[in-house]
């Protein structure tokens, strides 16, 4: 199946002369804008086609016009498919092991089983995680309310699959391991969307499937990995808007004798683009993210900005002279209020449980304020819950801001991009011939959960970074420029916190446009077909390179799989994948 290279297809249309520091910049790869003026292929722009297999490789499978066609249509959902089964079976497989409440686990599996049953999270007692792995069915959910520092929305999510399971590893993961296997799906139908290329497509949800990072966090209750889903779903969203309203663009304009379509200025600067149902369900997906962890609003800032700019670049390719100004008079306040509000409708929704219980943590705060002397104050007349919600979120934030005690497996985000300090879940070691532990070996075994993503894999995406953000800076690839937005929504807010105590698993928010940006790298390497420069040798040499690499970052995923899954290996096995010394 050919492979579509991450060319721009403004680059095939005749361009306006470039001025003196566009001819300079050419030589680091710069590309003049096209003239919104040229007609040809205007169509193609808006709404470009997606890349079909050569002629080669049907005949090579013996299929003829009909049968490949079919087959080239089922490969759309059979592909992506295929890759979300094997990432599923990963994810699953015994997904209840180690039996064990792992790292965070102590928090967030019984705030989920208090939530889920009776509203709003609970005060545990200390030192039972071993009754309820022991006997859940004698756990009572305890009614004081406990002092928690996350929203609830990745809470209910844990305790949908404890509800369902039990409480119990196995429940408490459930969920997760269902969005993890889910977000393999959704990566590969908007890789696909995004290059036009189902094969891209697969193979940057192929790199999510086994990249280590993300499949640890499949496989614990922790919040990053629901906040991951939610974020990765917005963008999808927001994807899929685009290309609705360049479709609606390109059906508005005008076409000449010959059918070809021409820009026009005023349609470009006066349609309206209507009802928006996939940026409302972005404003959806956002307030549920920021209903898991609150670094999910600064997705929401960056996305927000990423979808009137693409606003902005379709009104000027469909010829509009002043496409900032048309996108100011007739999209920003329908793209501000199919966000914001939704977003934070949304969010509140989430916490209904609180609201209506009276027994949540600070839930009666602002009663309680009302029968003070001088009343509730100036705010007085708003109704209790909502008071009491934003003192409750500000006590929330001054302890997140002020969150600076040490921790082992603290690490700064500049060393989060080369797995410079992995966190480990969970450790233990077995003596020969007990726990899995092979009885032949000389000294004791580790069993150990770390955190860590696909070393290859990770170390790739510091070149495809680079690559991206030449692309995007040099090129003007929108493509570069939504994964580099989405890589820079999930990593840069965290420089802002240097003195925070921060962990590398923060990153998995950003892992798909990781996996995003290698494989826009990868299919770079490969090449496009039949365009100049990208002889069938060339593309052969491409294709086996990336080839190669991919077999690679598989292997290595293979490799650690053991400390993956705490996977009982003996000692000098588990030094051996200890490459760096910050790992241990």
């Amino acid at each position: 199946m050919t492979s579509t290279a991450p060319e721009t297809l403004e680059g095939r249309h005749a361009v306006a002369e470039p001025s003196s520091w566009q001819q300079r910049l050419r030589r680091f790869g710069y590309s003049p804008p096209a003239g919104s003026s040229a007609p040809i292929g205007l169509r193609e722009r808006l709404v470009p086609a997606y890349t079909r297999p050569s002629a080669r490789l049907w005949s090579l499978l013996g299929l003829g016009p009909g049968p490949s066609e079919r087959l080239w249509r089922l490969m759309a959902w059979g592909g992506p498919l295929l890759v979300t089964a094997v990432a599923g079976l990963l994810r699953f497989w015994n997904l209840g092991k180690p039996h064990a409440v792992i790292f965070d686990e102590t928090y967030y599996a019984k705030d989920s089983w208090a939530l889920i049953n009776q509203g709003y999270e609970g005060a545990w007692p200390k030192d039972i995680d071993k009754t309820i792995l022991k006997d859940p069915g004698s756990i009572l959910v305890p009614t004081d309310p406990g002092y928690v520092v996350h929203p609830p929305m990745g809470k209910w999510v844990i305790g949908v699959g404890e509800k369902i399971f039990g409480f119990e590893p196995f429940g408490w993961r459930f969920m997760v391991a269902l969005l993890g296997t889910l977000s393999v799906l959704m990566l590969c139908r908007i890789g696909r969307r995004l290059f036009r290329s189902t094969f891209l497509g697969c193979l940057a949800g192929l790199l999510l499937a086994v990249d280590g990072l993300h499949f640890v966090m499949s496989r614990t209750a922790l919040l990053d990995q629901v906040l991951m889903f939610f974020v990765l779903a917005a963008f999808g969203c927001l994807v899929v808007d685009r290309d609705r309203v360049r479709k609606r663009l390109a059906g508005a304009l005008p076409e000449d004798e010959e059918g070809v379509l021409r820009p026009d200025a005023e349609i470009a600067e006066t349609l309206r683009l209507g009802w928006r149902p996939w940026r409302i369900a972005a404003g959806v997906m956002l307030g549920l993210a920021a209903a898991t962890k609150w670094n999910g609003l600064y997705v929401m800032a960056a996305f927000g900005l990423m979808t009137v700019l693409w606003d902005v670049a379709g009104r000027r390719t469909a010829g509009a002279v002043r496409p900032h100004l048309a996108v100011l008079k007739k999209d920003l306040l329908p793209a501000f209020v199919s966000v914001v509000p939704v977003a934070i409708g949304t969010y509140l929704a989430t916490w209904t449980g609180w609201i209506v219980s009276d027994k949540g943590y600070f839930r009666d705060w602002a009663a309680k304020q009302d029968k003070l002397p001088g009343g509730g104050g100036m705010w007085s007349w708003m109704p209790d819950w909502w008071r009491s919600l934003w003192h409750y979120e500000s006590e929330v934030y001054t302890f997140h801001v002020g969150l600076t005690s040490p921790h082992t497996y603290e690490s700064n985000p500049w060393s989060w991009i080369v797995l410079g300090r992995p966190v480990s879940y969970f450790y233990e070691s077995p003596a020969p011939g007990t726990a899995g532990c092979p009885a032949t070996t000389k000294e004791k075994c580790a069993q150990e959960v770390l955190a860590l993503g696909t070393p290859l894999l990770w170390w790739a995406a510091c070149f495809a970074i680079l690559y991206v953000l030449w692309r995007w800076a040099f090129r003007r690839d929108w493509r570069a420029g939504a994964i580099a937005c989405g890589i820079a929504a999930g990593w840069v807010p965290w420089f802002l916190y240097q003195e925070r105590t921060i962990f590398l698993f923060y990153a998995v928010v950003f892992v798909p446009f990781l996996c995003l940006a290698v494989a826009m790298m990868l299919g770079a390497i490969i090449g496009p077909a039949g365009s100049a420069g990208s002889s069938e040798r060339r593309r052969t040499f491409g294709a086996v390179a990336a080839g190669c690499l991919v077999l690679l970052i598989v292997w290595n995923f293979i490799y650690f799989w053991p400390i993956y899954t705490g996977t009982p290996i003996p000692i000098e096995q588990w030094r051996g994948r200890m490459w760096l010394d910050t790992w241990v």
